[in-house]
């Protein structure tokens, strides 16, 4: 998957979401209290984190909060993606500072984990100011992977989760893809689309939706997700 390419694809179209007439006081459900102008500043915050964590190998970058005009603002938020492209263009196998224990800690990590960031945050304000679109197939099921690989196992090392007592498995009714977490044979299976499937994974949304499909122990299986895997 070329990580890069898809990364400047969703920066460009998070971009186009900042109107001269869009509502920065709009309400982001996905994301809390958050408003439009809140995920803005996040996301370009968090472009030139990653710019730091490259040319500076350190995590500790904070910046300034983006300008509140909408015009500017779009300005500074293509800065902040133009200078995050730049510093990934690098060779993949850079050292680069990351917040991962298990992984290598690479320009190719942050291209893998910025394209993920970016498509939820996208999601994120397309729900927000109208319809998101939902995930590429493929896209969706490197997210899983990733939620799997990384944040399930970090939420617990950090001590914001505990070890699941049981197992549970995720199945992608259009990839045929299966993940399995938790000890043992799994007691519950949670069925869906692979993007319906990581929206739920992300808290997006719940899995209560009539798009899921349970069989099993649901309510084990519902301890499971609750976790919490991702931050």
């Amino acid at each position: 998957m070329d990580y890069l390419a898809l990364l400047c694809a969703k920066l460009t179209t998070f971009g186009e979401l900042i109107t001269p007439d869009v509502d920065l006081a709009a309400p982001v459900p996905s994301c809390g209290d958050w408003t439009v102008y809140d995920l803005v500043d996040h996301v370009g915050r968090g472009n030139l984190w990653v710019v730091t964590a490259v040319a500076e190998l350190r995590g500790d970058f904070e910046g300034e909060p983006a300008p509140k005009d909408p015009v500017a603002l779009r300005e500074w938020y293509e800065t902040t993606a133009d200078a995050m492209a730049t510093a990934l263009s690098a060779d993949e196998d850079q050292q680069a500072w990351t917040f991962t224990r298990t992984m290598p800690r690479t320009v190719g990590f942050w291209r893998r984990r910025r394209a993920h960031e970016t498509l939820m945050h996208l999601w994120d304000g397309q729900n927000a100011l109208g319809t998101a679109d939902p995930f590429d197939a493929d896209l969706a099921v490197d997210g899983i992977d990733e939620v799997f690989e990384l944040f399930a196992p970090r939420m617990i090392h950090r001590g914001l989760a505990v070890e699941p007592e049981v197992a549970l498995r995720l199945r992608a009714t259009d990839t045929g893809g299966t993940w399995t977490y938790g000890p043992s044979e799994p007691v519950a299976e949670l069925a869906g689309t692979a993007s319906d499937l990581l929206l739920a994974l992300w808290a997006r949304t719940s899995a209560d939706g009539s798009e899921f499909t349970w069989d099993g122990d649901r309510a084990a299986g519902e301890r499971v997700l609750a976790g919490p895997l991702v931050p």
